[in-house]
């Protein structure tokens, strides 16, 4: 049996029998506890949010990077009829809820807000956001019903505005449209009428579109898309008529290409040129549901691993496959209390898959080097390239970020060291002094940004006026995560700028202690002194598996100081999608200073953790997101294949082992 035979009889048996489908693994069901955040608000930001940064682009692009794009962002009076009066898909965006712990939902709009795509000056912005981090072109998604079309204005609107200045093509999305979303069930709200007549009348239709000087080219060909050839009744005998029509009619060649959505056949036995992976469709990924903690107790979905889908091995298909990335997918609102989430993508992540990509499967001979990125703006599928309330310009950013960086691998040969930088949280600015001292006698050209909260500011300004030190950053943080939620917020942003090595330093006086003063100088001596810090700062040099580099001494191990953490440890283990660390084998830095490899702490900067995960300021000494966090700092860097090490064994320092750990107490 052909690929796809089987794929057309595995789609009429979904579309007939999708309830035979058995369902998979459930979530723990909610006990009575209070969730681990407050559901206060949705609009709030990420710790890795990213604020617009116009930006340069290099030159040329090192590929031609394709989204694609959904219309369906304006009211029609057929979804007025099926959905209610005034429904476009905003209305599936805002209705979405978190269904477990850590589940970002609802998914909203950032800069461009609700828009209504019948305002075309719309489309000028997002055409200029395209253009100015790296994307090359849109794909539309065409709806055409046996000569109906549906959602076309958007589309019609660019064509009219010559000013645009941003390639497109189209995908026909040929499939009928029914109330489960996804072309699948019997309750059918509009209907194709494919046939002969009905291909040669699409053709004609979109041919205006194709002869505009901006559609997208493959070869000089325009390239038309379609998106479940299975469905059509011979794939074949269609590409061939719109090919002869196209030739009669002054188009000449076209490229025609499907969407690896639903099927997987050879695109030269169903009369296509080439074929466009469609991820996460068609492809495997772990089930994580088990592992959540429901807030619906009734909820029926399925969540899995995103990770798999980026990290997986392309095949060798033997005929023209066009790669495709996916920022992340979760079509929650198209499906409330049953979609399908995929955890654990980030904008780093995805950063990562298109730098991958673009290195390893784009043909180095070929003047179009084209990869598809699904999507542009599928909100309600969690598909998104715009600018959200949640991360702002992060995607956008990722995408631009993999670009230079592509173009930076291919360029010169040398290299100089990455930059050094101390983050420095100064609750007591009194401290101050002592710690920014410390460093400028290092022996380390180190670049210092220093977190305070509001009510600390003018003192820390003072400070470094006084030690005519006005250079540094100051980055002003509300009272909130203690000294762990500030350095994360900051480590996102130096990981983005390139930084490779941090040093984690804070104003520490344990007022609880009679030794904190000597608690902190301990840290201070075994991490920023003359004859540690230069010897640190080249060990890291020379070895890449070096992640964290903590102060002799105060290395302890996770069950010494389990206390009240292990439900917050589990908790965040979840969202950085690892398994609960061992406390009898696990380690920790108390006190929280050390070196760090900014890409060892990928699982916790990718956990995509927002300020809301991070109690409110009472006084908490043990069970908070803050003490989670700095019990994972080492198992972050294990977990992302580093090791971890001491300051001494990295100086060469011979230093007996104490008994018990002087600065706090085993519980």
């Amino acid at each position: 049996m052909s690929q796809a035979t089987r794929d057309r009889l595995r789609q009429r048996f979904l579309d007939t029998r999708g309830d035979w489908v058995p369902e998979g693994p459930k979530g723990k069901t909610p006990t009575g506890e209070l969730p681990r955040r407050p559901y206060v608000r949705s609009d709030e930001r990420a710790i890795g949010y990213v604020p617009y940064e116009k930006g340069e682009l290099p030159d040329p692009l090192p590929a031609t990077l394709v989204a694609f794009y959904l219309p369906q962002f304006h009211t029609i009076p057929e979804n007025d009829e099926w959905w209610g009066k005034g429904f476009t898909e905003w209305r599936n965006v805002t209705r979405a809820l978190p269904q477990f712990e850590g589940h970002y939902q609802p998914k909203l709009p950032g800069d461009l807000g609700f828009y209504d795509l019948r305002n075309v000056e719309v489309m000028h912005e997002q055409a200029r956001l395209a253009r100015e981090y790296g994307i090359s072109a849109f794909c539309f998604y065409f709806y055409w019903f046996g000569g109906k079309t549906l959602l076309e204005t958007p589309l019609r609107n660019w064509l009219n505005d010559k000013s645009i200045d941003l390639k497109f093509c189209l995908c026909w999305a040929n499939e009928k449209w029914t109330r489960t979303w996804d072309g699948r069930g019997d309750e059918i709200l509009i209907d194709q009428k494919h046939s002969p007549e009905d291909d040669i009348a699409f053709i004609e239709h979109v041919a205006e579109y194709m002869q505009d000087p901006r559609y997208l080219r493959v070869d000089g060909k325009p390239m038309l898309l379609i998106y479940r050839p299975g469905v059509m009744a011979d794939m074949q005998s269609t590409s061939s008529r719109w090919r002869t029509w196209c030739r009669e009619n002054g188009i000449g060649e076209i490229h025609v290409s499907y969407v690896q959505a639903f099927e997987k056949p050879d695109p030269r036995d169903i009369g296509t040129d080439s074929a466009i992976e469609f991820p996460p469709n068609m492809l495997d990924a772990s089930s994580l549901a088990h592992y959540q903690h429901l807030i619906n107790p009734i909820y029926n979905g399925s969540v899995l691993d995103w990770r798999d889908v980026a990290r997986r091995p392309p095949l060798a298909v033997g005929y023209p496959l066009i790669p495709c990335v996916n920022p992340s997918w979760d079509n929650e609102a198209r499906r409330p209390g049953k979609g399908r989430t995929y955890l654990h993508a980030s904008p780093k992540a995805y950063r990562d898959w298109l730098i991958s990509t673009i290195s390893t499967r784009l043909d180095e001979a070929s003047s179009e080097r084209l990869l598809f990125i699904n999507a542009w703006n599928e909100w309600a599928e969690g598909a998104v390239l715009e600018p959200s309330a949640y991360y702002g310009h992060a995607w956008l950013e990722a995408t631009r970020d993999a670009l230079w960086r592509m173009r930076r691998a291919n360029g010169s040969t040398v290299s100089s060291p990455p930059p050094l930088c101390a983050v420095v949280h100064a609750w007591y600015p009194e401290l101050l002094p002592e710690i920014l001292l410390s460093l400028q006698g290092s022996g380390l050209a180190l670049r210092t940004i220093i977190t305070t909260p509001p009510e600390r500011e003018l003192a820390v300004r003072a400070c470094l006026r006084t030690l005519d030190s006005e250079n540094i950053e100051v980055v002003v943080h509300e009272n909130h995560g203690r000294d762990i939620l500030p350095f994360i917020k900051v480590a996102n942003r130096l990981e983005r700028e390139g930084f490779d090595v941090v040093l984690k330093l804070h104003t520490k006086r344990s007022i609880h202690r009679q030794d904190g003063d000597l608690w902190r100088r301990d840290l201070l001596e075994r991490l920023v002194s003359p004859q540690s810090a230069p010897a640190l700062s080249d060990a890291f040099l020379a070895d890449e598996t070096l992640g964290l580099a903590a102060p002799t001494g105060h290395l302890l191990p996770l069950s010494f100081y389990w206390g009240a953490n292990e439900a917050s440890v589990a908790h965040l283990a979840t969202r950085m999608g690892l398994p609960p660390p061992r406390p009898a084998t696990e380690t920790f830095v108390a006190g929280s200073m050390f070196w760090v490899r900014l890409r060892a702490l990928r699982p916790l900067l990718d956990a995509n953790l927002g300020s809301q995960d991070f109690e409110r300021e009472e006084g908490q000494v043990d069970g908070t997101m803050a003490h989670a966090v700095e019990r994972m700092f080492a198992y972050s860097t294990r977990s992302a294949g580093f090791r971890v090490d001491t300051s001494s064994a990295l100086c060469g320092i011979d230093e007996q082992s104490r008994a018990g750990y002087p600065f706090a107490r085993r519980g």
